[in-house]
């Protein structure tokens, strides 16, 4: 069983930074997609970032060039430095792991992130 816990949220004035870790537990994660999750009130979860396991990239429109994800195998770990924050980036992040070749899905609890203007 993998579990996965997000630290690093908190609160933080418009254009300050953040960096949220996830860290994982319970098997070797190096062969799987990690990615970062966010859902604010009223809204629907969406996609921030994710990355692979050799280390490729893809971010939402809104957070590109502002927020850098990034993955330590050794330490099954992922990150997310978030610079240049915005009151419209509050919300709770969630890390998700897609683990193959047999896929399964693992979710974090959430970390709040609130950016004060």
């Amino acid at each position: 069983q993998v579990q996965l816990v997000e630290s690093g949220g908190g609160l933080v004035q418009a254009g300050g930074s953040l960096r949220l870790s996830c860290a994982a537990s319970g098997r070797d994660l190096s062969r799987s997609v990690m990615g970062w999750y966010r859902q604010a009130p009223g809204k629907q979860r969406e996609l921030v970032a994710a990355i692979s396991s050799g280390g490729s990239t893809n971010y939402a429109d809104y957070v590109k060039g502002r927020f850098t994800i990034s993955r330590d195998n050794a330490k099954n770990t992922m990150y997310l430095q978030m610079n240049n924050l915005k009151p419209e980036d509050t919300a709770v992040y969630t890390c998700k792991v897609t683990t193959f070749p047999a896929i399964s899905y693992y979710w974090g609890q959430g970390t709040q992130v609130t950016v004060s203007s």
